[in-house]
């Protein structure tokens, strides 16, 4: 399909609440699908929650429910979460639906056909984190636990199981990751390829005496059920979304998926074994897996299991949902770790949003209604549209980069041009010479020009407020809704004259730091 977009991120894991490190991958997520409507694309956006698996199983019997009451009121949780935030997602994965078992039995059944020595049998010992649902290696122990789960006890399990072999794709996902286009950011793909150099190992495939998943499609032969693993379960809800096995209708559509937005610490499952996969079932591949770094607090992960926790209603009731999303992307990089901070968060809301940005927006509306009896004047682009071109290009290009951090330095680079533009031209004073109405003219149309240039960038960050913003800057109702609304190189044309504005509350209002 012609300029179609296909974006998931990692289905969350059904165990505890959402988090501070959920939000922020589906936030980041959200504004790149935002971000690709805009510019007139057919976008799919897909999240979910991987539901099987022992942890869950675990919490469940600790809550004295069973494993589906369990998962169907976390499942409730996240997607009251989701909407709260604004996460515009088309649908949302469960891997308790008969849809997606159907999905993994059958790809499970296509590799045993098209790549029947991929799978073996074979009894297998070793220490296994509920937490990361995986087998440790040497590694990734330290003292006994976990790096990752450093608060859980690692079990001692061995097992006849169903095994996949990863170890003969080797060659082939070096090269894969090498091409440095498969996994990015670059550093994943560095660290990918040191681990495919210390040498790939076989992957458990199945799981003996776990009840609580999709049943293998074959046994050992030995007459014991097997249940399939949790991550041959959980990777391929990024086809069965999109109707696998029937590999014609949607799955022709939309696969392969254009962007995998993931956690860094999944990197390797995605990287690897999921490519894997895929290969051995004949099935393409996807063309991009996007690895982001964590939030961290106090410069710990976020972890519940850690005791490492910020409540998620807190932060999107301190100053709404809006400034919240626009604080993860602003002070997060999407390729690296970040700090999150209640101090760091008030300053931003007051230098960013209410001081530059809201500031602006009040003071052209303002003089519009006390210049122009609130319509805004004819006037031809001038410089102030031109320089503005550079920064939203640069935004443009950032956004095609999976890069929403940097993307809104430029945007915030046009707004301090536009503060210094209000006070150089003294529209106050232009409104006292009689001979200078045309000038007048020209620099109240390019003031709301630019706001509404911010707006169309903003409005993936900050859907809400940037919906408000155009409506009182008299926008027409479905402005943002028309298709290509941002342009390519990230200009936009479009005719400002006759708007009429109309202010309204305060899009940020100033809060005082405690």
């Amino acid at each position: 399909m012609p300029n179609k977009y296909y974006i998931t991120t990692a289905i969350d894991y059904a165990n505890g609440d959402p988090h501070l490190g959920h939000a922020f991958e589906k936030i980041g997520a959200d504004v790149l699908a935002r971000y690709h409507r805009l510019r007139g694309e057919k976008v799919l956006f897909v999240t979910g929650m991987d539901e099987h698996g022992q942890k869950v199983a675990q919490s469940a019997a600790k809550e004295g429910r069973t494993p589906q009451a369990q998962v169907d009121e976390i499942a409730r949780r996240f997607q009251e979460a989701w909407a709260a935030l604004g996460i515009s997602y088309d649908r949302f994965v469960r891997t308790t639906s008969e849809q997606h078992k159907i999905g993994v039995r059958a790809l499970i059944e296509r590799i045993f056909e098209r790549a029947p020595d991929n799978f073996y049998t074979k009894t297998y010992a070793g220490w296994y984190c509920v937490g990361c649902e995986a087998f440790k290696t040497e590694e990734e122990i330290v003292d006994g636990k976990c790096v990752l789960h450093a608060t859980r006890t690692l079990e001692w399990v061995e097992e006849r199981n169903w095994f996949f072999r990863l170890s003969a794709y080797t060659d082939r996902l070096r090269t894969l990751i090498a091409s440095g286009n498969f996994l990015q950011p670059r550093s994943r793909a560095n660290e990918i390829l040191s681990l495919i150099d210390q040498g790939l190992e076989d992957v458990s495939a199945s799981r003996a005496r776990e009840g609580w998943g999709i049943p293998f499609p074959r046994d050992t032969g030995e007459g014991e059920p097997q249940t399939t693993y949790v991550w041959f379960d959980a990777l391929p809800n990024y086809i069965t979304a999109v109707g696998f096995p029937d590999t014609s209708g949607e799955f022709a559509k939309w696969w392969p998926v254009d962007v995998h937005v993931i956690g860094k610490d999944i990197t390797r499952f995605h990287a690897l074994i999921w490519p894997a996969m895929l290969i051995a079932a004949e099935l393409p591949l996807p063309k991009l897996v996007w690895a982001h770094g964590f939030v961290l607090l106090g410069g710990d992960r976020f972890s519940k299991s850690a005791g490492v926790t910020l409540d998620l209603q807190d932060a999107v009731a301190r100053f709404g949902a809006d400034p919240f999303r626009y604080f993860l992307m602003r002070e997060v990089p999407f390729d690296a770790d970040g700090n999150f901070s209640w101090e760091r968060f008030e300053e931003r809301y007051n230098a960013d949003l209410a001081n530059a940005w809201g500031n602006l927006a009040s003071r052209t509306i303002a003089m519009i209604e006390k210049y122009r009896g609130a319509i805004v004047p004819p006037a031809e682009p001038n410089e102030l549209d031109a320089v503005d071109a550079a920064d939203m290009a640069a935004y443009d290009a950032a956004m095609q980069d999976n890069l929403p951090n940097r993307a809104l330095e430029y945007i915030w680079a046009t707004v301090a041009r536009g503060n210094e533009y209000v006070d150089r031209q003294a529209p106050w004073k232009l409104a006292k010479d009689p001979t200078r109405q045309d000038e007048l003219d020209a620099t109240l149309a390019a003031l709301v020009r630019q706001l509404t240039r911010q707006a169309i960038a903003l409005s993936p960050f900050m859907p809400g407020r940037c919906a408000e913003l155009l409506s009182q800057l008299g926008a027409p109702a479905d402005f943002l809704a028309t298709p290509g609304r941002l342009g390519d190189g990230g200009v936009t044309t479009f005719d400002v004259t006759g708007w009429r504005v109309a202010k309204g509350a305060s899009l940020f209002p100033k809060r005082e730091i405690a």
